[in-house]
């Protein structure tokens, strides 16, 4: 019995010891270090691990979306928001996210989707209102921007960047109607047109 016993114990001493394979929840922990660390590619390896191991981990679809929007892969941090949204992950922030790689590849009308949500969720987030102005504005949608930028500045009246982006939305719009009534023959839109052109 004690020489199997001794053949046990070195059997046992001759087998390296296995390291233990990391949880899902590990490697996004990971994942979280080397995006903190803005070591991008990294942290979209070890997400992506965590995600083979738990299809569902919306955290992790999440936060892989960041680090793929960080290094400008909006198609694919597209891809991992809408993951995260269909698994449960519904805080306003995963909407503003989407609608900025959204409106990165001018998907306008999507943008101006999500932003809508995250305006539905937060009435008083002056970014959202102006996020979706600038995809109102992209889509031609002139007087829907000029009313979003309008609740920018009831919201915060400093903010020069609406002012100017408004302006813009009014020239736009303007370019639109002078463009139209000088197409119909009236010579003073067609002046106004060339000078707005400028």
């Amino acid at each position: 019995m004690k020489i199997l016993c001794i053949c046990l114990l070195l059997l046992s001493l001759s087998i390296p010891a296995m390291a233990a394979e990391p949880t899902a929840d590990q490697l996004f922990d990971t994942g979280n270090g080397y995006f903190n660390e803005e070591q991008y590619s990294r942290a979209i390896e070890a997400y992506s691990k965590a995600v083979d191991m738990a299809p569902g981990f919306a955290n992790a679809h999440h936060n892989r979306g960041l680090a793929y929007y960080k290094t400008g892969k909006y198609d694919l941090a597209i891809a991992d928001y809408t993951a995260a949204i269909k698994n449960g992950y519904t805080a306003v922030s995963i909407y503003n996210s989407r609608g900025l790689a959204y409106l990165k590849t001018g998907q306008y009308n999507y943008a101006a989707e999500d932003y809508t949500r995250v305006i539905e969720q937060a009435p008083r987030s002056a970014e959202a209102y102006y996020n979706r102005a600038i995809a109102y504005a992209n889509n031609s949608q002139y007087d829907e921007a000029i009313a979003d930028y309008d609740k920018v500045l009831a919201l915060k009246p400093g903010d020069m960047n609406a002012y100017a982006s408004r302006g813009v939305a009014f020239v736009r719009k303007a370019i639109v109607d002078f463009k139209r009534a000088c197409d119909m023959g009236s010579k003073p839109a067609c002046e106004n047109l060339k000078q707005v052109e400028k």
